[in-house]
Order: C-alpha cells, then sequence, then structure tokens
C-alpha cells in the first residue's frame, strides 16, 4: 500500500485573522506558535514549507540556512523589513506580502493623529478624566486651509491625500521619482523636499524603511520645519533620528508630533513616547479588523496558490505560459527582432526569459519584447517568462533620446510633418518645465539653446503621439539611449549631438493600464528596474516547441531549476550591472 501523501506545513508565527488561518487549514497541516524566540524558531523552522509572520518576528538569515524544506515566507502585512529578503531568494525561498491590506488603516490613523494633534484631543481627554475642565487652555487649529506636506507618495500616501481633500487641506508632496500624471490625478502639488518643509502645517511620513531612508527626520530637516509645524509618522521608527526629534520638541523648534512607530519596540521605557508634546500609538497603523482580515486572506491564498502549484515559483519566479498570454508594454524594433530570430535558430537557447506582471488573466511584458516577438514569429505558442509583482519594488525609469547623424531643424521638420503632432518653441534652458506644465508628449533640444515642446492634437492620446514623434525623428536621425536629463551632461556623453528629445516621467501604473487596453509605448522610451533579475537561465528551444503541456513543462523546468539550486548553481546578485547590448 502506498503510503498517503504528506500535506505542507505552515507555521503561524505572529497572530493573523482566522479568516486567514482557516484558510490555510484546508490545504495544509497549520501549527501556530505565536513570538517564538529566535532560537526556537531555528530549531523548529526546518519542518515547515510554509511561515507566516507579522511585523513581531524576524526571519534572519540563520533561519533561512536551518529552513532545509521552506518555500514561501508570508508577511500579513506590507514591510518586508524583519525578513531577509536577499537570504530567501539566494535559498530559492519565495517571499510574498499584501502591500494593499494595510493602505487604508494607516491612512485613517494618519487623518486621526493630525485631528488630534490639531484639537488637543488626548490632553481633553486626560484632563476631564482628572476632574478638570480646562476649556479655555485647550484651544485648537482647524485643518481647512492649512498645509499638509506628504513626504512618500505611494498607495499610503495617496490614501492620506484623498482624505485630506474633504478637510479642505492644502497638499503638498515629495517623491524621490516623481511622477506628475499621479499628482494630477490626485490634486496635489509635488515641491522640493525644502519646500514642503518650509509650508507645511503638518508634516507625514510615508516612505519605506531602507539605507536612504535611515535617520531622514534629522536635525537639518527638523530645522527647515515651521516652528508652529507638527510631524506625524505612521512609517517607520528608523526613518525619524529620535534624539534629534527629541532636541527640537525641548526647544519647541517645532510644535510637536504624533508617532506610531520607534526606533525600537515595544517603546515602553521611550522618553520621546512619553513627552508632553507627542501623540504616542504603540504600532498600532495597521491594526483594524479589517485589514487584518484582508491581509490574512491575501497572503493565504498567496501561500495556497505556491505550495499547491507544481510550477517553479519554490525556486525561481519563473514559468511557462502560454504565448498567447503576453500583452506588450511598448513596440518592438523590427531589426533587433530579425536580428534576434536569426541568433535564436542558430544556437536553439533562450539565455534570458522576458519579464512579465500579472494584470488580470494576462502578463503584461515588462522587459523582452524583441525576444517574446522573436520567438513568436518562430510558431513558439509556450513562453518561459519570470514573473514579478507591480508592487512597490517595481520601478520605471524614463529614457532621453540623443539624436546624431541629423540636425535639430530637420529633426524638428519630421516631427512637425507628423499627423496629430505640432510644436510650441521656447528655449533649452526652461524646455522641460514647460513640457511638464503644458502635458507635452516630449521637448526636442538643441545644444545651441533652442528647443521645442512636441504636443498632441485633440483625440491623439500620448502613447499614440511619443509613438508618432519616436518614430518620425527615428527616420532621419541615430538614436542613442540615456537616463540623463541634463544638456551639458548629454553633450559630454555625445559630443556630436545634434538634439537631446525628454519624454516626462511615466509610471508603473499609467503604463501596466494602457498596455492591457492595447496601447504602446515607443520601443526604447522606457525602462523597468527588476529586483532578482533572472539571468542565464538557458532554456532549450527544441524541449520549449515540444508537444508537453504547459502543466508538464512547468514539472520539468521546477525539477531542473530544483536540481540546480541543490548543486549551488543559483546565485543570487545584490549589486547593480552595466549590461551591454546584444
Amino acid at each position: 500500500m502506498t503510503e498517503p501523501i504528506r500535506r505542507p506545513k505552515v507555521l503561524i508565527a505572529d497572530e493573523i485573522a482566522d479568516t486567514g488561518t482557516d484558510l490555510l487549514r484546508e490545504h495544509f497541516d497549520v501549527d501556530i506558535e505565536l513570538g517564538p524566540t529566535p532560537e526556537r524558531l531555528t530549531a523548529i523552522i526546518g519542518e515547515y514549507e510554509g511561515i507566516v509572520v507579522r511585523s513581531a518576528t524576524k526571519v534572519t538569515a540563520d533561519v533561512i540556512a536551518r529552513a532545509t524544506h521552506l518555500k514561501v515566507i508570508a508577511r500579513a502585512g506590507a514591510g518586508l523589513d524583519t525578513i531577509d529578503v536577499p537570504a530567501a531568494l539566494d535559498a530559492g525561498v519565495q517571499v510574498i506580502n499584501s502591500p494593499d491590506a494595510n493602505t487604508i488603516a494607516v491612512a485613517e490613523l494618519t487623518l486621526a493623529l493630525v485631528l488630534a494633534l490639531a484639537r488637543n484631543l488626548p490632553k481633553a481627554d486626560a484632563s476631564l478624566k482628572e476632574g478638570r475642565w480646562e476649556k479655555s487652555a485647550l484651544m485648537g487649529t482647524g485643518l481647512s486651509g492649512k498645509t499638509l506636506g506628504i513626504i512618500g507618495f505611494g498607495r499610503i500616501g495617496r490614501s492620506v491625500a484623498e482624505r485630506a481633500r474633504a478637510f479642505d487641506m492644502d497638499i503638498v508632496t515629495n517623491q524621490r521619482r516623481p511622477t506628475p500624471e499621479l499628482y494630477l490625478d490626485a490634486g496635489v502639488a509635488p515641491v522640493d523636499l525644502d519646500d514642503l518643509l518650509a509650508h507645511s502645517d503638518f508634516v507625514t511620513i510615508h516612505v519605506p524603511a531602507t539605507e536612504e531612508t535611515e535617520g531622514l527626520v534629522d536635525a537639518d530637516f527638523l530645522s527647515k520645519m515651521k516652528p508652529s509645524a507638527w510631524l506625524i509618522n505612521t512609517s517607520r521608527g528608523s526613518v525619524v533620528d529620535e534624539q534629534a526629534l527629541l532636541d527640537a520638541l525641548d526647544d519647541d523648534r517645532i510644535r510637536g508630533a504624533a508617532l506610531d512607530v520607534f526606533a525600537t519596540e515595544p517603546a515602553v521605557d521611550s522618553r520621546l513616547a512619553r513627552h508632553p508634546k507627542v501623540i504616542a500609538t504603540p504600532h498600532i497603523g495597521a491594526s483594524t479588523s479589517d485589514a487584518q482580515t484582508t491581509a490574512a486572506i491575501d497572503v493565504a491564498r498567496q501561500m495556497i496558490d505556491l505550495l499547491t502549484d507544481i510550477e517553479p515559483r519554490t525556486v525561481l519566479p519563473v514559468r511557462v505560459i502560454e504565448t498567447a498570454s503576453l500583452v506588450p508594454h511598448e513596440a518592438h524594433d523590427n531589426r533587433r527582432v530579425d536580428a534576434l530570430a536569426e541568433r535564436l535558430r542558430t544556437e536553439d537557447t533562450l539565455r534570458n526569459p522576458p519579464i512579465v506582471t500579472p494584470v488580470e488573466d494576462h502578463f503584461v511584458l515588462l522587459d523582452g519584447a524583441t525576444r517574446s516577438e522573436a520567438l513568436r514569429r518562430a510558431g513558439f505558442e509556450h513562453m518561459v517568462v519570470q514573473v514579478v509583482q507591480a508592487d512597490d519594488s517595481l520601478q520605471l525609469e524614463t529614457w532621453s533620446h540623443g539624436l546624431l547623424d541629423t540636425t535639430f531643424s530637420e529633426a524638428v521638420a519630421a516631427v512637425e510633418a507628423t499627423e496629430g503632432l505640432f510644436t510650441e518653441p521656447t528655449r533649452a534652458a526652461i524646455a522641460i518645465d514647460m513640457l511638464l506644465e503644458q502635458g507635452g508628449v516630449c521637448a526636442v533640444i538643441d545644444p545651441a539653446g533652442d528647443a521645442v515642446v512636441v504636443l498632441a492634437e485633440h483625440g491623439v492620446n500620448r502613447f499614440q503621439a511619443a509613438e508618432r514623434a519616436t518614430r518620425a525623428y527615428t527616420d532621419v536621425s541615430t538614436v542613442a539611449r540615456t537616463l540623463e536629463r541634463d544638456l551639458s551632461n548629454v553633450v559630454a556623453e555625445f559630443p556630436e549631438l545634434a538634439a537631446m528629445v525628454v519624454f516626462p516621467h511615466f509610471s508603473v501604473e499609467q503604463v501596466l493600464l494602457a498596455a492591457r487596453s492595447g496601447q504602446l509605448l515607443p520601443a526604447g522610451v522606457t525602462r523597468f528596474i527588476v529586483p532578482g533579475r533572472v539571468l542565464h537561465l538557458d532554456i532549450d528551444l527544441r524541449w520549449l516547441a515540444s508537444d508537453a503541456s504547459v502543466p508538464e513543462k512547468n514539472r520539468e523546468l521546477h525539477e531542473q531549476l530544483r536540481a540546480r539550486h541543490h548543486r549551488g548553481e543559483i546565485r543570487y546578485y545584490r549589486e547593480p550591472v552595466y549590461l551591454l547590448d546584444e
């Protein structure tokens, strides 16, 4: 008699909503051991294929090294700072989270803290409970007409802005990678950080915990705030230099602060938490039953997909999909497609998989349009792709184009002769500002100082206009791509530069929405920055073209990758690279 197949085991190490636990139990053997010590977790982790944590339990490199069967680490929430993600990826362990689940809860707490600061609510409550009627001493301030400065404009920042508008607040924001269209949609004004600090009555922080944001709120930051302003932090404790904040509060350099997060938690002995000018809450931003239920169900479903799926996502985020399910986000260059198709026929190997993200029931191509089109033309019905999620870790950069072997006048004439486009003359020094103010397609800048902003006629959408403009000047020039937007730097890079073309920054959301509706950017205008890019997968195209089904191919791919992982042939590198075009 054959033994029954053992169900995967999952450990719940931090409390999650019962709905998530019940869902996991339908598919797995679930153990609940809340708040295990590092030593205990290291000792037991080898029994489990999955672990669910929140913000308390830390999944360190030492824990992962002992996790001989672990395939999935699930964070029932947004932040991943308690998980050693590089160590997990290096070990072939998938890390998942629920970035949207806490958004509304944290945004609502932020507005609650703004109101509590403005109206002295904690002091009012405490004094009345102690038998004092201090109405005249508790004069507050209204929110209407006050300026709210939002630092970080991701999901939570945008949700805060949406709610603050209901109080008639003026909203300004600062984001490391500005996206003008997003600001326009949200009805907020983007400003640089110094301007935000100088004019805001309330400054609220919504950035992730990274090396770049550590100690963001330091003495210099606080010195630029208005003495009458308040600081609110519901993001991560590491963002604030707590001694600098204490000094600013003691010296009356800012009016007060509201903090939900601290550098060391639990912050029960924190002088900052006890400060009379601080409203302190014990990291309750995500602590609503609605948020906890959503997060628990979300990660439970993801874990079920991963642990019950035969696809190779337990080793690397690559899988075989139907070619027909691919949706491009940019046009392809036929010359590059033809060259690659010829090489593929010769080598019979796909070195690097195209990179996609799931959108509804399709996959939008983020990188690899040339490869996928070459394989499509060759008749391949299946494709091996790397799957990434369109969350806050996925970033998009916009190329500038250096035009060579032409003249500025010739390039502009080609654009002006294109149906649906017209130009407005300007000067090189203000061309980019004018481009953003007018919602233009691109700016064409002459190193000699002239420039034009290219605009779309009514009825021509921005993606169509960008494609037409790019095609027009590409026909009369050689195009070199650069991430520079400063003309002097581009001239130094290309001494023979005839003109520089600058596009507005596109956002990830814009590109995915447009792709799903069939709108394509021109080739070579955007570049996705993909965390954990898979290189040298080296897929045998004869195998990919076989009659085996997608599930059968995924089983084989899974076993191939598992074997390569066990032989130490899969390595994870964190550093950026320079890649020469093939």
